[in-house]
């Protein structure tokens, strides 16, 4: 399938009913305010590069097939790695993890099951499909008890229903919270249910905050931002979302703090885009939510008179490159090089056709980014 790039700016999709009935409310934390996961000792000895997967969008229930192959790729990458700072600490994952309600009993097929084999921790953050609920389930449950049972707690745990017992839950404060590790601050946040997200007022006073204090290291780490509704995108299914734009725009303002990295899922595609501020520093937003689902998502043609990119909202950002139709995952790397600190990313997009018997998933693409200290 093509991977040609349609557009060069992102779209809002006209004419979109408003779905804000869905939003669910929040679950109460498990941990302490202000919600960080402190991991102290790095998994390897080499302290000057973080390297970590990032997926989104992995769950669902018709073609299991991709899910499993992108997991393995995954898992292939930390045993083939040449030495032990090349290995990947960690998945991050952006949301969606199963679909299409975030009930406990679809984590067996579509997550413990596809990630068994996975050797490093997972993180987390909710999707839409995570937090929504099932009005037609045979045993009532609230919002997230799941993800929460899977990836929260004061201590790790036995999930009840995981049939491996040996596996344990996460220890993640609350359902946004902040990832702090070697080389970065990983801020992941929470935009509920309905199709373009909604954060809370509470939360956005908490990011703000976190985004403060992420800006204490920024000369020794960067400030990653992790949120499932994409601001940006130039799909057909879901296009930018207005209210996470002005969310994160708001929020980085009132801050005075900027991230080096925004990361999405929700879209099920890859696409990487750059905005320019007014100081001339840019940002890149990218999209990784090709990492299982079946339905995947193309970019809106020029031509549909559906979807609209004239807005001043993305005069200065910028679609540098997009892989749709085909599923994948990114890997990043950050270090301290002698030029300074820098992220490096790496695309991997899976054959529509899958892999031949010990082939593995194709580099699609390579970027780097000194950071601006």
């Amino acid at each position: 399938m093509s991977l040609t790039k349609l557009r060069e700016k992102p779209v809002f999709k006209l004419n979109q009913p408003d779905d804000s009935y869905k939003f669910q409310p929040t679950p109460a934390p498990v941990g302490d305010y202000p919600y960080r996961l402190k991991q102290d000792t790095p998994l390897k000895k080499n302290t000057r590069k973080l390297v970590f997967h990032v997926a989104g969008d992995t769950g669902g229930i018709k073609s299991p097939a991709f899910q499993q192959l992108i997991a393995n790729e995954m898992a292939k990458q930390y045993f083939q790695a040449g030495t032990e700072a090349d290995q990947p600490d960690f998945l991050y994952h952006v949301g969606d993890i199963v679909y299409h309600f975030g009930e406990a009993g679809e984590y067996q097929k579509q997550f413990f099951t596809p990630y068994k084999n996975y050797p490093q921790p997972i993180y987390a953050i909710a999707g839409n499909h995570d937090s929504d609920v099932n009005p037609a389930a045979a045993t009532p449950y609230h919002s997230l008890d799941a993800f929460m049972e899977v990836f929260c707690g004061r201590e790790a745990h036995v999930i009840p229903f995981c049939e491996d017992q040996e596996r344990k839950s996460g220890m993640q404060p609350h359902i946004y919270w902040t990832l702090q590790v070697p080389m970065a601050n990983i801020i992941g946040l929470h935009s509920n249910v309905p199709k373009f997200g909604v954060i809370t007022e509470e939360q956005k006073n908490w990011f703000i905050e976190e985004l403060r204090h992420a800006a204490l290291e920024k000369a020794e780490k960067a400030i990653i931002v992790c949120i499932h509704h994409a601001p940006y995108s130039a799909d057909v299914n879901h296009g930018s979302s207005l209210a996470m734009i002005g969310f994160m725009d708001d929020c980085f303002k009132e801050a005075g703090v900027r991230p080096d990295l925004v990361l999405s899922g929700h879209v099920h595609n890859y696409q990487r885009f750059s905005k320019t501020y007014e100081d001339g520093s840019t940002v890149p937003f990218i999209v990784c939510g090709g990492g299982g689902f079946d339905e995947l998502h193309k970019l809106a043609d020029p031509d549909d008179l559906n979807y609209t990119e004239e807005s001043e909202l993305f005069d200065d950002v910028v679609l540098k490159r997009s892989c749709v139709m085909q599923h994948g995952f990114l890997k990043l790397e950050v270090e301290k090089k002698t030029e300074g600190l820098t992220i490096s990313g790496s695309y991997y997009a899976i054959p529509h056709q899958g892999l031949q018997e010990g082939e593995d998933a194709p580099l699609y693409e390579h970027f780097e980014l000194l950071l601006n200290r």
